[in-house]
């Protein structure tokens, strides 16, 4: 006999989120809704709530722009380079410092964390000495190097792998297993959470950088798709459907990464409590 099926009512809660809900939506609703309108309908007041119709005129004139396309290949080179090197190098911090007890590792693990607290506006003349000694200046490895392991991606792996149980590790140490073979084909197949939750925001925090680019790049054939569309809105702002337009194309990346993780972010975020 099967069971009856149980409806959830909506409680207190949902009421409150509901309107909040609404609130952070309509910025984006907004942008959509505007990318498709004409300038005419954009620059009327009061302004158009509603297109009369889908104008793709600021879409045709963004992607009709030479250098848009080079702006995007340059942002998602740098997005998934950063996100490749912090899933691994991260992992490979955070597991040294779960499992691992070594001369000064709390110390260089407390360090490691008061790093987190330094705001970018005191990093950036070092780092961009640093940059210009290897002769990255202007280049897309100005903006990857920086970007290829964060302290944030290693602390929480560290705190991911410090709930999960020895037991099987233990097992495989037994069996003869290496401690990177450990890793990689028993730790890493149980981290999926963690994984997609550095992935998720690495892209994020990545694709969405501008103060950094706007110091180490020069030249517009370098430039990732915030900072050339800052200097597209500064040279087209009467054309604000093609603004809407490009902003649209930026945000849709970012947008579809979060709702393709949301299960296992937020799964991450409840499991990898502050344990140690």
């Amino acid at each position: 006999m099967s069971s009856p099926v149980t409806s959830r009512r909506p409680s207190g809660r949902h009421l409150l989120l509901a309107p909040l809900t609404l609130c952070f939506a309509l910025p984006l609703v907004w942008l959509v809704l505007s990318s498709v309108m004409s300038d005419a309908e954009i620059n009327r007041f009061p302004p158009a709530l509603w297109p009369k119709g889908i104008d793709l005129g600021g879409y045709r004139y963004v992607l009709g722009n030479a250098m848009f396309p080079r702006w995007f290949a340059n942002s998602l080179v740098v997005a998934l380079t950063a996100v490749l090197s912090n899933l691994l190098l991260g992992a490979l911090g955070g597991y040294a410092f779960a499992r691992m007890r070594f001369a000064g590792s709390r110390v260089l693990l407390a360090l490691m964390l008061a790093t987190m607290v330094i705001p970018f506006q005191l990093t950036m003349i070092p780092t961009f000495l640093v940059m210009k000694e290897l002769g990255l200046i202007d280049t897309l490895g100005a903006l990857i190097v920086p970007s290829l392991v964060t302290p944030f991606a290693v602390f929480l792996f560290r705190q991911f792998f410090l709930g999960l149980p020895r037991e099987m590790e233990e097992a495989a140490w037994i069996d003869g297993c290496s401690r990177l073979r450990v890793l990689f084909s028993i730790v890493m197949p149980l981290a999926r959470p963690a994984l997609a939750t550095v992935a998720v925001l690495t892209f994020l925090s990545t694709w969405n950088d501008l103060s950094w680019p706007l110091i180490a790049i020069n030249h517009d054939t370098q430039y990732t798709l915030q900072l050339g569309l800052t200097t597209f809105q500064g040279q087209h702002h009467t054309r604000w459907s093609a603004v809407m337009a490009g902003n649209v194309i930026t945000v849709l990346p970012v947008l579809v990464a979060f709702l393709l993780a949301q299960k296992t972010f937020v799964q991450s975020l409840t499991s990898s409590g502050l344990k140690g």
